[in-house]
Parts: C-alpha cells; structure tokens; sequence
C-alpha cells in the first residue's frame, strides 16, 4: 500500500511539473487574461507595477481588483475621507494608465481603508468568487499570505491575502455559493497558476526581469502623490521638483535586483497545497 502511494504521488508530481512547464510564465505570458488583487490602490504597483507593465505590452488583458479605498492614511487634519477617497481613485487610474492598464478594468470593492478585516463573512469570500468566475483568469496575482509584512504590519493586507486564497479554493466547486451558478450563471472554475507577490524573499520562486519597464514602473508610482512627502502632511495634488528627484532616487535604490537587473520576485503556486 505504501509503494503504491509513492508511485501515485511520483505520478502526480511528474504530471505537475509537465503541466508547469507547458504554462508559459509571467515574463513571457502573451494572449492571456490576468487578475491582479491589491489590498489597497498601490500594492499591486510596488509588489507586480513592472510585470503589469510587461503583461500589458504582451497584449495580456490585465484586470486589477482593489479591496480598499484607501480612504484613511492622510496625517492632513483638512482631509475628509471622502476626499481621499476620490485622491487616490484619481491616483491609482493614472498610475494603471502608466501600467498599460485599462481604467475599465479596474473594479473598486469599496471596502474602507483599515475595516476589511470587519468585512461580514462569508459575503467578502463571495464577492471575490464571482470575481475569480466571471473573469476566469489564465494566471491570478495577490499578496502572499504567508509574508510576515501581510500577516502583522497591516490588518487589510492581512485579509486580502487570506480572502483571496479562500475564494480561489471556493472558485473550483460550485457548491460554494451555488447561487452564482443558479442566478448568475457563473460556472466553477479552477485558476491554473498563481503568483504572490510582497513575498518573503527566502520564499521567492519566480522572479520577473523589469530592467526595461522600471523606469514605466517609477513614473506610475509618482502618480500617487497623496501616499508621500510632503503631500500626506499637507495634501497637494503636484510635486515640488526637489520632492520628486528625492522620491525616485529613494524608489530605485528599494526595488530589488538579480544577476545584475531589476526584478519582482514572486511565490509561484500550481496547486492549492502549495500555497
């Protein structure tokens, strides 16, 4: 019985590598549909701006989904969150722009900055299934939920990586929220791939060479001018040029490099025990 389980699982893990090596990767991914989850407008750009940029060059359709609104981080005592809410919309439209990333395939899930973790339960689980079902990703990116700056530094990154991971599962069986199936005519569906980004770097797998898009990848993120001094202390819309040279040197001394090249690096998952 035992050498019987070692062949089935030597079986499996042969086909699993075969299928891997069919899939093409995200550095090379063209034709496909890509969904990209974000805890907030800005994570999917510092975790995954260069591959978005090179996925949409490869004339990939890229949708982006954010949980948040990011209506709260502002030290502005002026600011409304209403206000910021609007801010960062504006922000990250213009950063996807910059990406390649159509506005119309950005989806808000209007969560408030901070509160996503008060989401009611199952509801928030459900919401991201129809998501995964109606788009029917070739490939899906989200924060890794393994990452120690996921699990501790920010409750909303915290429940958008588990969340995420609890729709994927939910996606394939269509008992999980049949009435997606009944009403919506929402059929189950099985991601093939996914990637993690903001992964810890001794769990890193997969990494994409953004050597030629980095510099795409830097003016999207200046596009978020509320998230950085001296605009989240005193908010204005534009930068003082001083500010900007400042924020760039500090953006690409941060973003990591391999063998010599800028790159984003990913935890690569083919089958849901691997994640």
């Amino acid at each position: 019985m035992k050498h019987l389980a070692v062949i089935f699982a030597l079986m499996w893990f042969l086909g699993a590598a075969d299928l891997s090596a069919q899939e093409p990767g995200l550095d090379t991914m063209t034709g496909k549909t890509v969904l990209v989850f974000t805890p907030h407008p800005d994570d999917e750009l510092f975790g995954a701006g260069g591959t978005i940029a090179l996925l949409n060059q490869r004339h990939n359709r890229v949708y982006i989904v954010i949980y948040t609104n990011d209506d709260k981080g502002s030290y502005d005592p002026e600011m409304s969150s209403q206000r910021l809410a609007r801010i960062r919309k504006t922000e990250e439209e213009a950063a996807e722009t910059v990406l390649g990333t159509p506005t119309e395939n950005i989806q808000w899930m209007g969560y408030d900055d901070g509160m996503l973790e008060y989401a009611p339960q199952p509801k928030l689980v459900e919401e991201a299934t129809a998501i995964i079902r109606r788009v029917r990703p070739d490939a899906l990116l989200s924060i890794d939920p393994g990452n120690w700056y996921a699990r501790w530094h920010k409750t909303d990154h915290r429940m958008a990586a588990l969340n995420t991971l609890d729709a994927l599962r939910a996606a394939e069986f269509w008992l999980y929220f049949p009435n997606q199936r009944l009403e919506q005519h929402l059929e189950p569906y099985a991601v093939p791939i996914t990637y993690f980004y903001y992964t810890a770097p001794q769990e890193a797998n997969y990494w994409v060479n953004i050597e030629s898009v980095a510099q795409l990848k830097l003016e999207a993120a200046t596009k978020h001018v509320s998230q950085f001094e001296p605009s989240i202390h005193k908010y204005r819309p534009d930068w003082n040029p001083s500010d900007l040279a400042g924020l760039k040197a500090e953006l690409m001394s941060q973003q990591p490099k391999k063998d010599g090249h800028y790159v984003e690096a990913f935890r690569k998952a083919a089958s849901f025990n691997e994640m």
